[in-house]
């Protein structure tokens, strides 16, 4: 991998509430533990409790914690990607999405920053937006539940 694509991954990090990274790429596998060491290793459940039992009070666990119950009454709507989370095209557009608005599979309900980069990200089912359960601006980790579709 890239020292540079590297260091821009390490400050990502350093800089989110993200706790932790990982990237496979065919070069390889690197793994970012935000306060603990960078590595390419398999044992990735030992290295993530460590810290977290170490800090308990730490902010990071308890908004990755929270969205977990909410996906059970709809359909989320997962980040694919670590980066920052914004609901409309610039800030002074119209957000793509408020609750109760009619999607459609495929149509672009939110925008993931991630190295200065704009990616779309769009609804993978029709329905309704009964939840937002991100905040403009606000920091979201792989796999994180964004939207929840009725």
């Amino acid at each position: 991998m890239d020292l540079r694509k590297l260091k821009t991954l390490i400050d990502l990090v350093s800089e989110s509430n993200v706790s932790e990274l990982e990237i496979t790429e065919a070069e390889g596998k690197v793994r970012i533990v935000k306060g603990g060491t960078s590595a390419v290793q398999q044992a990735a459940p030992v290295a993530v409790q460590a810290p977290q039992q170490a800090a308990p009070a730490a902010a990071a666990p308890v908004p990755a914690a929270a969205p977990a119950p909410a996906p059970a009454t709809g359909h989320p709507v997962k980040s694919p990607m670590v980066g920052t989370f914004y609901r409309a095209s610039s800030p002074g557009a119209k957000p793509f999405v408020e609750i109760g608005s009619q999607v459609k599979e495929g149509e672009t309900v939110c925008i993931i920053e991630a190295m200065k980069i704009l990616n779309e990200i769009e609804a993978d089912k029709s329905g309704t937006i009964s939840q937002i359960l991100c905040e403009n601006g606000q920091a979201v980790e792989y796999g994180q539940p964004l939207f929840i579709i009725e």
